[in-house]
């Protein structure tokens, strides 16, 4: 398989593009302004494999305290780069440049307001001045990355997407890659090349489908910047990894893909092993994937596999693009071991749910979690699986539930726009519940709002 010939761009002592190899990375989920919990957990993701290290930094604060850890890990002899996330506050970037080797911003926050899913009425004029903003805020920005040979990613999510495009360009895959592109325009205007893109969905439908058009979309204008790839609040266990697995091995297996990520709600260096066996099944994936058999719509794939983690990620890397195109509409999976025993239906159905193409069993969107998450993440998903799985069990109106549970507000309400219910940090120790994009209770006590989230569902369903 021949991979998308791209760029370069240089993040610290990292190459990404060209002819490096894929890159793998993580985020911590600890508070950025916790010098010794970030060096800790990032030595872990970086032991694990992980290349490049990304931290929230929701504030001025945090972005400065970049320093203090970057500092720390120097002075161990790791030179591992260090990635700034930012939303909201463009100021909080600029400070961020100047300690890390890269910064990512979200064009659906950096100028615009945060989603609030209203409809906007602009005339060419008005939506030309907005691109101006844009464009003044941005260039100061690029221009202190430049003078600190500090990388930048264009990370666009479909659950953050500003009001502005989605009122022109609608929820779709369209409004997804001018939101990216708008921002690659005026990098190249500026001629700064070390930028790095994602686009990024738990919907892995819209994702690939997002990626595609934007290779597409950068092609015409004569761009090759790397990308990065990934499906945002994946969730954790088996259905975390087959749903990344299908988004990114659909497009890996394309040649698409410079760097990637494997977003799941357990511990960050847990994801790392994870990216590393996607990457290294890439070719086997990429020829089962051209040569599979499908007949009356069925694909039928064999493999030889005795680690249940290696059968889940393969099968669903070669299944992947075959399902989200529609080429299969089913799955017969036959694998020949002589120490593995796994229900290969139940595997399949897995692979057919997260490819978009067939329900059976509730669905969790769960973020990774990062220095933002408002509340015990893991346990919570745990509690919630427990309480959902165990009424599914009894009423089938609860067997095709999707529950998004966010740990805070930047992609929550966003990437539950398609869920039927969600859970979303609003505070230190508190929740608010939502019913599709409506928030229908607010500032709940977190020890409560489990119960309460139950009692949401069985008076709504």
């Amino acid at each position: 398989m021949e991979r998308r010939k791209t760029s370069v761009t240089h993040v610290g002592t990292t190459a990404i593009g060209g002819d490096n190899p894929i890159r793998v990375q993580s985020m911590t989920t600890v508070n950025t302004n916790d010098t010794t919990a970030c060096v800790e957990q990032a030595k872990r993701i970086i032991s694990a494999g992980g290349e490049l290290v990304r931290m929230t930094t929701q504030g001025v604060r945090e972005a400065e305290n970049m320093r203090n850890i970057s500092k720390a890990l120097k002075a161990d002899g790791i030179t591992t780069p260090l990635v700034a996330d930012v939303h909201f506050n463009a100021n909080v970037a600029d400070t961020a440049a100047l300690y890390c080797e890269k910064v990512r911003i979200n064009p659906g926050n950096y100028v615009d307001p945060a989603r609030t899913f209203k409809q906007l009425e602009y005339t060419d004029e008005e939506y030309a001045a907005e691109l101006r903003k844009i464009e003044q805020r941005l260039v100061p920005f690029l221009n202190i990355c430049r003078d600190h040979h500090t990388a930048v990613r264009i990370g666009v999510n479909h659950g953050s997407l500003s009001d502005r495009i989605m009122s022109r360009y609608g929820d779709t895959p369209a409004g997804i890659v001018e939101s990216c592109m708008e921002f690659l325009r005026i990098c190249r205007r500026e001629h700064f090349d070390d930028v790095v893109i994602s686009i990024k969905a738990s919907n892995t439908v819209v994702m690939v489908q997002s990626v595609r058009l934007l290779v597409e979309a950068m092609d015409k204008e004569d761009m090759h910047y790397p990308l990065h790839l990934g499906v945002t609040e994946a969730g954790e266990g088996e259905d975390g990894r087959i749903k990344s697995a299908v988004g990114i091995g659909a497009l890996l297996t394309e040649g698409i893909g410079d760097t990637i990520r494997v977003s799941l709600s357990e511990e960050p260096e847990y994801e790392i092993p994870v990216a590393m066996k996607l990457v290294a099944a890439v070719n086997e994936c990429a020829e089962k994937r051209e040569n599979a058999i499908i007949s009356d719509g069925t694909l039928h794939l064999t493999f030889h596999e005795d680690l249940l983690e290696d059968l889940q990620l393969k099968a669903a890397m070669s299944a992947g693009a075959l399902l989200i195109d529609g080429k299969a509409k089913d799955l017969v999976i036959e694998n020949i071991s002589e120490t593995l025993d796994t229900d290969l239906k139940a595997l399949a159905d897995s692979i057919l749910q997260a490819a978009r193409v067939r329900f059976t069993k509730p669905e969790f969107i769960s973020c990774p979690g990062c220095g933002r998450t408002l509340y015990d993440l893991q346990s919570t998903i745990a509690r919630i699986k427990a309480a959902v799985m165990s009424e599914a069990e009894h009423d089938v109106r609860f067997k095709t539930l999707k529950i998004g549970i966010m740990g805070c507000i930047v992609n929550g309400p966003g990437e539950m726009a398609d869920a039927d219910f969600g859970y979303v940090g609003a505070g230190p120790g508190r929740v608010s519940l939502y019913k599709q994009k409506e928030c229908v209770q607010k500032n709940i006590p977190a020890e409560e709002a489990v119960e309460k989230l139950m009692n949401l569902i069985k008076s709504s369903i």
